[in-house]
Parts: structure tokens; sequence; C-alpha cells
């Protein structure tokens, strides 16, 4: 299954409306969380919001999720090691007050298991071929571990 979230502060009928017609042309397993939306999905199921333990419940059963260039869910994704596609709002559509969400896009562009979509046709790209997707390898690094364990041996000392 794939998850669509678009967060819970604005809606973001474009992403909505294209991820449906994809499910649609595509035939794909799609559970969608629409914010507050009037857009009425016709290939996916889809909720206005789900509580805090139905949307954890829904990112650990999915096998993608796609979602706005928001941090919450990008992290999340990284967290449980989840392959993203981001699609930013774009203020050029009224989506967002500016195009913030273009520079996390860009931020991320090169991280293993995000998967950047600039528009509806690169979003179709990577659905039409989901199952190659790789998950990202989570938060940790050896670079982190390495600090980690330097600051523990100067308390030690």
């Amino acid at each position: 299954m794939i998850f669509l979230t678009v967060g819970t502060q604005l809606p973001f009928d474009r992403l909505v409306k294209t991820v449906d017609q994809l499910a649609q042309k595509y035939h794909l397993d799609v559970c969608s969380q629409i914010g507050d939306s009037d857009y009425q999905a016709n290939a996916m199921q889809s909720a206005k919001f789900f509580a805090p333990d139905e949307l954890d419940e829904q990112f650990r059963q999915s096998e993608l999720i796609i979602s706005h260039a928001g941090m919450g869910t990008i992290i999340n994704c990284l967290r449980i090691r989840k392959p993203l596609i981001i699609f930013p709002r774009l203020a050029q559509y009224q989506e967002h007050r500016n195009d913030h969400q273009l520079d996390t896009l860009n931020s991320f562009s090169n991280v293993k298991g995000i998967y950047t979509a600039r528009d509806e046709q690169a979003l179709e790209a990577l659905l039409s071929n989901y199952q190659t997707l790789q998950a990202p390898d989570g938060l940790d690094t050896p670079e982190r571990d390495q600090l980690t364990q330097y600051i523990l041996s100067l308390a030690t000392a």
C-alpha cells in the first residue's frame, strides 16, 4: 500500500488529484490523508485526518509514502526507513505563502530513500516504477556514532 499525506495545516488538492489519477491509471492501492479539502477521491481511500496512532499505523504499513515537503513527514520516514516521494507546495499556485518547500526539496534531493518530484510528470515517473525505490538508511550514520563515542570517551577520561 502507498500512503499519501498532505500534513495537517493546509489542503493540497493538486497533489491529491494527481495521486488519485495516477492510482487509477496504474491500479495502485493508495490510502490518503487529504486535510481540509473538498476533493472527492475516486481511486483511493481518503480521510481528512487520522488520529496520531492511526497515522503511525499508516506509516508502518505502507511500502511508500508520498507527501508535501514537510519536515515532520521527512524525519518520520527517515526514522522508520520508508521510501518517500516529496512534492512541494508552490506559491505560484497559492498552495503556500512562499516557496520554502522547494528549499526543503533541494536539501533532501541527494538523500538515499528520499525521492523528489518537482512536477506531476516527475511524480508519475516515480510512481509508475515505485517498487524499485529504495528505503532510506535511517537517521543514524557512522559519523554520528563516531562523534557520540568520542564525546563519551571525553566524559569518562
